[in-house]
């Protein structure tokens, strides 16, 4: 069987070169070599094209195998690396395997370079073997501990966003009360007004953390990505700004995928937004989609990912780039390379958490000075399923006189939405637990219409204390409110999936408008 060698020869004599292709040929090698007698043409070759082994001569006049061997170790190549001399003394021999030699061979005894050469070509292989199983096992624990610390800081951001949530409900909630019992002409109301929206602002920051812990409500439906690109478009275009051209991509026929419509268009501002960051001088942004298989090749590098079929959304610049430091810090929340106040460090950290929530997977390629890629896989649908549709009562008047029970452990937050319900018309009965609820219950010879509890109370939780006041009261309705998600409270089982949720911080009117849809009829979230 023909095989095919490509052989470096570092030799000053042809005729001895051409020898050693001979005997090389002899044994069914189908040789590619190149003479070689300076460093510098040595250098040349190894830049030039790959080898499979080098075979050198020691004494020639511009050059010697020990200098030939230190030269091809400097360039960084574990190649096969074999002595053949007809002057080599046994001093000289030992002195060149010392120094790094494979082997040596002495001209007049050529009948051992083949199986010289055999060996070392397989022990060559060997450990380039091992080296790419170590290299694989390398990336495999690296990725592994990236992502136990994403896991790790996504549940300490979901904390973090929830214990927030409760604070900053009481500080917007409060803020809209005095903004509207200050007059407009009132040299407080504009400090006022100007709380209730830091309030609001640091409100949008959590959202931005439950996006990354992958606690964010979702409202997934088919999508075809091509649609939503072309649909960005225009917004793109005066975001990124003249200098840079916005180049497009698109798959004929590309896949469905499943996903929330307003998060996707956060991934491509957010990515579109970094990228024009990363070219302050002008460039190029591309956003390209494909339909494509990731197969057992492409999970050797990426050991987190499960093969199947995906769609492709890929977002490159021609910015400055990220080294590997950087790059390995980049989802994390908080995380930025920007100046101070040009930006929170919350926007990669959404993307991730909202491609992860939605199944899908994550990568980021750059060089520095070279520009950079984000490539995100979402998985395929084989057949376009409709989204469901739910239809919602649009109550037109928010005032009510219907009594609501009130369950919150939190005190602030129990006096604030006393005070938004009481001023919409609303019968209040309020409870710091879930047994002072019960009582309550017990001693109010009316009808109460409506159980507005937290999900989460010390002793006794809101789906405790929602079976048993309904079992008491069969008519009553329900409103769920926290400072969780509706995701990781129906996830959690901490309230009945399909009952009526609020999400904390909430509004004076968002509240109202969600206790007339729940008291209309409306039992879907």
């Amino acid at each position: 069987m023909i095989k095919p060698l490509h052989v470096l020869i570092v030799d000053d004599s042809q005729a001895d070169a051409l020898l050693l292709v001979y005997e090389l040929k002899r044994s069914d090698y189908e040789v590619t070599y190149e003479r070689v007698e300076t460093p510098e043409a040595m250098r040349a070759a190894l830049d030039q094209r790959e080898w499979d082994i080098v075979i050198s001569d020691y004494h020639m006049p511009q050059f010697t195998g020990i200098a030939s061997l230190a030269l091809l170790k400097q360039e960084g190549l574990d190649l096969p690396f074999i002595i053949v001399s007809g002057t080599i003394g046994e001093e000289l021999a030992v002195e060149v395997m010392k120094s790094g030699a494979n082997d040596y061979i002495m001209k007049d005894n050529l009948r051992r370079l083949v199986p010289a050469v055999e060996r070392e070509l397989r022990e060559a292989a060997g450990r380039r073997a091992r080296k790419q199983a170590e290299e694989a096992l390398r990336r495999t624990e690296e990725q592994l501990r990236q992502s136990q610390k994403l896991e790790a800081i996504g549940r300490l951001a979901g904390g973090i966003a929830h214990d927030f949530n409760n604070h900053l409900g009481i500080i917007i909630g409060f803020g809209e009360l005095l903004v509207d019992a200050l007059g407009s002409d009132d040299p407080l109301r504009k400090k006022a007004e100007m709380i209730r929206e830091a309030g609001l602002r640091a409100a949008s920051l959590t959202r931005q953390l439950l996006a990354f812990s992958r606690k964010q409500v979702m409202e997934p439906r088919v999508l075809d990505l091509n649609a939503v690109v072309t649909e960005l478009n225009y917004m793109l275009r005066p975001l990124i700004g003249e200098d840079i051209e916005l180049v497009e991509l698109l798959s004929p026929k590309l896949g469905k995928v499943r996903v929330d419509p307003s998060q996707i268009d956060e991934i491509i501002m957010n990515l579109a937004v970094n990228a024009r960051d990363a070219m302050p001088k002008g460039g190029k942004l591309t956003i390209e989609t494909a339909n494509v298989e990731l197969d057992e090749t492409y999970l050797d590098r990426h050991v987190t990912i499960q093969p199947g079929p995906y769609v492709m959304l890929a977002v490159t610049d021609t910015g400055i780039g990220m080294d590997k430091e950087i790059q390995a810090h980049i989802f994390e929340p908080f995380f930025t390379t920007k100046e101070k106040d040009k930006g929170t460090g919350l926007g990669l950290a959404m993307v991730y958490g909202i491609v992860k929530q939605s199944g899908g997977y994550i990568w980021v390629y750059s060089e520095v000075g070279q520009g950079t890629t984000f490539k995100i896989y979402l998985p395929r649908l084989d057949v376009a399923v409709p989204a469901t549709k739910v239809d919602k009562v649009m109550p037109s008047d928010l005032t009510g006189s219907e009594t609501i029970l009130i369950a919150e452990d939190e005190a602030m937050l129990r006096e604030l939405a006393c005070e938004f319900l009481a001023s919409a018309g609303y019968t209040i009965l309020q409870a710091g637990s879930g047994e002072q609820a019960l009582k309550i219950s017990e001693c109010h010879q009316g009808p109460i219409h409506l159980l507005m509890t937290d999900a989460v109370m010390p002793r006794m939780g809101g789906s405790e204390l929602a079976q048993r006041l309904q079992s008491q009261r069969p008519d009553i309705k329900v409103l769920f409110v926290s400072g969780y998600t509706d995701d990781a409270v129906f996830r959690n089982g901490l309230v009945t999936p399909g009952t009526a949720f609020l999400q904390k911080p909430f509004t004076r009117e968002t509240l109202l408008f969600k206790l007339r849809e729940v008291l209309q009829g409306e039992r879907n979230r």
